[in-house]
């Protein structure tokens, strides 16, 4: 397992994150298609994890209505895991508990509530890494960093980060929190895979330039990178993906890539996840991997894929198979820049 420095902080964290969503559920809604793991369980992913070298786990306070963020802080107590070891990260965005007509967005209102709450269910006295889930039209950004800048302040959370934001909210954030002297923040979670490569667009340069983390969720595309589905349309039974058919996906590219993978996959007596996972701990923006698991076995196989090289030529046909569509401006920019780029390569050469 590898440490990588985290967004512009001292902060280093595992390249595998361990993900919580597959606790708790068992009370309906999309909860119970993610997982239904209880205490018992969870306890024996996390511990595996930490065996394993994973010193990061990252929750949310609506994962089946606040029961992961409980599992999870149990946990840590049941394998009397000391408090430093581990880099606790959760989310705050939707409603949890009880539900009132503010008790949802990036509001000071709800964010000060919904750290207290977050708290008592991990049995922690400070987070992290304390992030928005989505970005909340309602609420002046201002106000949402003001307002983490006060629980940075206070000691209740350690640094704060941001989920499914587009580039141009994440530089805007960047920019008042410069401006005002507020913590930044350090980091964002995304939906990033190689059948999924939209972030590079505008946001993996963004990241690049202002030193911020990219923690990648979903890394197998809803499972649909795991190997288990084919372009013939064979499913295993029960999986996730045949009852909750997210996140979006390109199926025919996804495919495309599924038949390169698993021709390398066999060449190195690995599996395709293994693959599709090392492909991203390849992707120099990446700071570190979400990996969920409902099984040991399954907890297993994504670990493994940190001791997956993949040389350069693998990287090329990669890289062809899952290439996004050409789109204005990145042409214009690439066509116009070129020569440009040609003279940094000289100076570099000299």
């Amino acid at each position: 397992m590898r440490y990588r420095k985290f967004g512009n902080t001292g902060l280093f964290v595992s390249e595998l994150c361990l993900g919580t969503m597959t606790f708790g559920g068992g009370t309906g809604g999309i909860w119970d298609n993610i997982g239904q793991l209880q205490q018992a369980d969870a306890d024996k992913l996390i511990g595996r994890s930490l065996d394993a070298g994973i010193n990061f786990i990252d929750t949310a306070d609506v994962y089946a209505d606040g029961q992961s963020e409980i599992i999870t802080g149990q946990a840590l107590k049941n394998l009397k895991v000391p408090r430093e070891n581990v880099v606790v990260a959760t989310k705050i965005l939707g409603e949890t508990g009880t539900k009132g007509t503010n008790s949802r967005g990036a509001s000071r209102y709800h964010i000060i509530d919904g750290v207290k709450a977050s708290l008592k269910r991990l049995q922690l006295d400070h987070v992290d890494l304390y992030q928005i889930h989505g970005f909340d039209p309602a609420t002046p950004i201002e106000e949402t960093l003001r307002a983490l800048d006060n629980l940075v302040q206070h000691g209740h959370v350690r640094y704060i980060g941001v989920s499914n934001w587009a580039a141009w909210q994440i530089m805007k954030a960047l920019g008042i929190s410069e401006r005002l002297g507020l913590a930044r923040f350090e980091s964002l979670q995304a939906y990033y895979t190689i059948a999924g490569r939209d972030l590079e667009r505008e946001i993996v340069p963004l990241l690049q330039s202002e030193s911020v983390g990219l923690m990648v969720w979903s890394p197998l595309a809803g499972g649909l990178l795991s190997g288990k589905y084919t372009r013939e349309g064979a499913k295993e039974e029960g999986s996730r993906r045949t009852k909750f058919d997210f996140p979006p996906v390109n199926v025919e590219r996804a495919y495309d890539c599924v038949d390169v993978m698993r021709r390398m996959a066999e060449a190195k007596g690995v599996s395709v996840a293994q693959i599709a996972l090392a492909w991203l701990l390849h992707q120099k923006v990446v700071s570190s991997v979400i990996i969920g698991a409902k099984r040991i076995e399954q907890l297993d196989d994504n670990i493994a894929a940190t001791k997956v090289r993949l040389n350069d030529d693998e990287l090329a046909a990669l890289d062809e198979v899952s290439q996004l569509p050409s789109e204005y401006p990145g042409w214009m920019l690439t066509r116009q820049g070129e020569y440009r780029r040609n003279q940094l390569k000289e100076q570099s050469a000299e």
